[in-house]
């Protein structure tokens, strides 16, 4: 987490969750990521599949130069990386992961700038795939950002971080090409097995199940 808001989101979401995997909406307070509102988003969805801005900070409205609330968050990406989010809202809804992405976004004029954004998992009217808390930063300032809007935009890479009964985290870094790998392994139903740590365990993650070896302790 390389920007000062995203890493503030990160503390306080970890902070208000406690011992939970993941905090109530309603356990939110603005006033305590004053902050970082300006690069804060809520994500909305009546499904648990297709999500909707319900709130977007200023910066977030600046860097597309339009209002997003209402809009479709898949909007923002085409192609395999629209697949590939799909498949990191799962992980965040239903595994109660945080995604932390970076991509690299283009302006209608060619311009390009690299952010990092990051989705955090909520629980709201007792399910977790209703709302997303997100937060969005440019990791460099360009001239134009603001100016013109970013009309395209393509991941460039993405940890997944399960917090777990210690409040440590096992993480996983995947490439934006892996990411998409997985999103059409998944798709086909042929999900290959990612390893990764679960509190200290060698583990072997299959869509949202991870299986340590070995059994329990």
């Amino acid at each position: 987490m390389q920007q000062r808001s995203t890493r503030t989101l990160y503390a306080y979401w970890n902070e208000i969750r406690g011992a939970r995997s993941t905090p109530e909406r309603r356990d939110i307070d603005p006033t305590r990521i004053r902050e970082a509102l300006a690069y804060t988003f809520i994500l909305e969805s009546d499904d648990g599949l297709d999500f909707d801005f319900r709130l977007a900070g200023s910066h977030l409205c600046s860097t597309y130069c339009r209002e997003l609330k209402g809009r479709p968050f898949a909007s923002l990406w085409s192609g395999k990386d629209r697949d590939a989010l799909d498949t990191l809202i799962r992980a965040v809804t239903e595994d109660h992961a945080v995604a932390l992405v970076t991509f690299e976004g283009k302006s209608d004029r060619g311009e390009t700038a690299t952010f990092e954004t990051v989705l955090f998992p909520l629980r709201h009217n007792g399910v977790t795939t209703a709302r997303i808390m997100g937060g969005l930063t440019a990791l460099d300032t360009p001239y134009w950002l603001g100016i013109h809007p970013v009309t395209e935009q393509r991941i460039t890479g993405l940890r997944l971080i399960w917090p777990d009964d210690h409040d440590t985290a096992a993480t996983r870094e995947i490439t934006a090409s892996a990411v998409n790998e997985m999103a059409g392994a998944m798709h086909a139903g042929n999900m290959p097995p990612i390893p990764v740590t679960v509190a200290g365990s060698s583990a072997r993650r299959y869509a949202h199940l991870a299986v340590i070896d070995g059994g329990k302790a």
